[in-house]
């Protein structure tokens, strides 16, 4: 869905561009006196300082921009290592276009390892103002993704709700959570996690300088989707992150299990065997770090040891006693969390967004359904006795919505459960914890798909209109996104998403599991998928990459 980043803040003149670098600035920043491609007629030019140099932002509409801030240094020399700060820069960097993302396959590729940059919108400047902030971590798993997608444009917010939003690039796939810490020395073993220790200097960043963006440090709320909702479910058990967010709100997107030191360890030597390096040689970790970015992409390439279908390698988060000592949400909540008012929620038909693109996923019979069950579910139950659970559950189903059910339950959806039940019975004194599910279905490609995966991102920005939203800019599409934005940010300001446009949200609680359905209308429900949370119980939750 994410659309390739912006690199155009790199100098155009080579010459320039070199001692710029050899000045510390490194690529994504101009100096005063540059000419950046992002000016637009109408637009007026803001400045703001932070603690590394003032930077020059553009100003439209009643929303200040400032695009491409970099949080942090370039990492190519520290690569697989913890990021550092950025060197201090004289004069004023342009910040009008979004930095590079980081080296990745797909859409958003090829990046580069110089991606530690984030974004700001804000509506005011140095008026002394401490508006929330909303701090917004991409999706794309662990892989794939940066804070530069339309979709994840934090204007509309700023309008709506009087806040102020950033948005960040971090390391991602084998530069952001390839583990050394068994095959080099200590360095490594406590610098675990790389890509979420940038999302933990990001917040740093953000409590460093964001009053000058005036937004208040004391109020910040993570919100993420997919793999953002998984990084944040991981910060929540990081000693390191602890009292750098105050809310969160997570979309589709669980980490319940790490990665163990042995799996990450297997992952490891497998990644080096296949980048053409020996894992038992002495310097090993010296060859992996001098390979150019391009041949380290390609060996993420390789096939992963713990998946049915052929998917590439796995990398995530790793239990490393260190950078994290605990799984994010096993076998309990983590307690330095215990008290951040928290939103979990998902969409009601997740996998269509992955299996609705094959036109034979929606032609299935009962007797090819089991076989082709078999082969997208994650949890390992008899794909028959399944079949069997839904027909009985749901007798008017298709066999191809029995399809699109079943496998929505047994992946991320099972992982939002764990993640209520584990808060829902913290310790007395927790936070609440609200959970929702979307309901309610894109009206695009003749409503095929439903409430599928990602569909909720357009919503709670308010940005129905941007490129890339699936859910059509009508007048349902607007009351959604009123009703869901509404809820970040009521959350954001207030510690609780209730607001008038939604009926009485009450939190989850073991008793009753009350959960919102945003549709329209929206409605509260009591265990609204109990059959099937039940039927799921019978197999352990193993968070994928865990083994």
């Amino acid at each position: 869905m994410n659309t390739r980043a912006s690199s155009s803040s790199t100098p155009a003149d080579p010459q320039r561009r070199r001692l710029l670098q050899a000045a510390g600035l490194g690529a994504g920043i101009l100096l005063a006196g540059a000419a950046p491609a992002a000016f637009a007629a109408g637009d007026a030019t803001v400045v703001a300082r932070t603690r590394s140099g003032r930077v020059r932002g553009l100003r439209h509409d009643g929303v200040s921009a400032f695009k491409g801030i970099r949080y942090g240094a370039d990492t190519a020399p520290a690569r697989f290592l913890a990021p550092r700060a950025p060197q201090a820069w004289r004069g004023v960097a342009e910040a009008v276009d979004y930095g590079a993302p980081a080296p990745q396959r797909g859409a958003d590729g090829p990046g580069r390892e110089d991606c530690l940059f984030l974004n700001v919108w804000t509506p005011g400047l140095g008026d002394g103002g401490k508006r929330p902030v909303l701090f917004y971590i991409h999706g794309g798993g662990f892989d794939t993704g940066s804070g530069s997608d339309p979709l994840y444009d934090g204007s509309a917010l700023v309008r709506r709700g009087d806040v102020v939003v950033v948005t960040v690039n971090h390391r991602l796939n084998a530069f952001g959570y390839l583990y050394l810490g068994q095959l080099a020395g200590a360095e490594y073993a406590a610098a675990a996690n790389p890509g979420q220790l940038d999302l933990v200097l990001a917040l740093q960043w953000v409590r460093d300088n964001i009053a000058g963006f005036g937004g208040d440090p004391g109020n910040v709320t993570v919100f993420g989707q997919s793999g953002g909702g998984a990084k944040i479910a991981t910060l929540m058990a990081m000693p390191v992150a602890r009292g750098l967010f105050h809310k969160a709100w997570t979309m589709s997107g669980q980490q319940v299990t790490a990665a163990g030191p042995r799996a990450a360890t297997g992952r490891a030597r497998l990644f080096l065997e296949t980048a053409g390096i020996d894992p038992a040689a002495a310097d090993a970790v010296a060859r992996l770090r001098a390979l150019p970015a391009e041949k380290l992409l390609e060996a993420t390439t390789a096939r992963d040891f713990s998946r049915i279908e052929n998917t590439r390698l796995y990398f995530g988060p790793v239990m490393d006693g260190q950078v994290l000592p605990r799984h994010p949400f096993w076998p309990d909540a983590p307690a330095q969390s215990a008290a951040i008012p928290m939103v979990i929620g998902n969409t009601r038909d997740e996998t269509r967004a992955f299996l609705g693109g094959d036109p034979k996923n929606f032609e299935l019979t009962w007797e090819d359904l089991p076989g082709r069950l078999e082969t997208q579910q994650y949890v390992d139950l008899r794909a028959d006795l399944v079949v069997a659970e839904y027909r009985r559950l749901y007798p008017r189903y298709t066999p191809s919505e029995v399809f699109f059910a079943a496998t929505t339950a047994g992946r991320s959806w099972r992982g939002a459960v764990e993640e209520l039940e584990a808060r829902a019975v913290q310790r007395d004194g927790a936070a609440p914890t609200w959970a929702y599910q979307l309901d309610w279905g894109s009206p695009l490609d003749g409503g095929r798909l439903r409430a599928f995966h990602t569909l909720d991102i357009p919503l709670v920005f308010d940005n129905t209109a941007q490129p890339g939203s699936r859910t059509g800019d009508g007048e349902d599409a607007r009351t959604m996104a009123g009703a869901m934005s509404g809820a970040l940010l009521a959350l954001a300001r207030h510690g609780d998403p209730n607001h008038a446009g939604i009926p009485r949200w009450d939190p989850y609680s073991m008793a009753r599991r009350q959960t919102l359905l945003f549709d329209l209308p929206p409605t509260l429900a009591d265990d609204p998928r109990g059959g099937e949370r039940r039927f799921w119980q019978q197999a352990p939750f193993v968070q994928r990459g865990t083994l």
